[in-house]
């Protein structure tokens, strides 16, 4: 399969209009939704069934892909001690399945894949979505708010500079500091189960 880029973005605060407005900057014509809970008291005009009419009124496709793509697993098995682990998440049928959904939807369509968050590094739809995609050789870029378009490899050289792991490594090679900013970034970001960590801490 020969794979177009896909694009990822926050939806963060922006208002709608400037929200559209950035997809269309960047020729998007379909926004794949990653968030497992698609709904904000404070962000309203992005709960799904509001972006999704949003973005048909403004000629943009819209789909769902939070059950399968999405940071909180409803998969007990996804879990270590409470946390999501997101190697076992992307090991998944589901995940896997959402994935070759995107691989085929970009052959026809200019795909964002949307999450909440405006830094592409907080964010699962980087440190994990994009890392399978790119893993599977399909482009990825990242949309700022400001409408910049950062490649995967710089926004991965941003990641290893904040836990200064940019710098060559005499015993390491950058694929192997890279996954050690990926794991650490996991750590600070991955969900965590409150229920499922209560539970795991009763066991015997």
């Amino acid at each position: 399969m020969s794979d177009a880029a896909i694009l990822t973005i926050g939806h963060s605060t922006h208002r709608v209009e400037t929200f559209v407005a950035l997809l269309r900057k960047h020729g998007i014509t379909a926004v794949a939704d990653v968030r497992s809970t698609p709904f904000s008291r404070f962000t309203p005009q992005f709960n799904r069934g509001q972006i999704e009419q949003s973005l048909s009124e403004s000629g943009i496709k819209y789909v769902f892909l939070g059950k399968e793509l999405g940071a909180r697993s409803e998969d007990a098995a996804c879990y270590e001690d409470g946390r999501v682990h997101y190697a076992r998440l992307a090991a998944s049928g589901a995940f896997t399945n959402g994935i070759d959904r995107l691989r085929k939807g970009a052959s026809t369509e200019r795909i964002a894949v949307m999450c909440a968050e405006a830094e592409p590094l907080d964010c699962h739809r980087t440190v994990l979505v994009a890392r399978v995609l790119t893993d599977l050789d399909v482009p990825v870029d990242h949309v700022h708010g400001d409408g910049w378009i950062e490649p995967h490899d710089a926004a991965m050289e941003r990641l290893m500079a904040r836990f200064g792991l940019a710098e060559p490594d005499l015993f390491r090679t950058r694929g192997e500091r890279m996954d050690e900013a990926l794991r650490r970034q996991e750590e600070r970001i991955a969900y965590v189960d409150e229920t499922l960590r209560a539970e795991r801490a009763d066991l015997p």
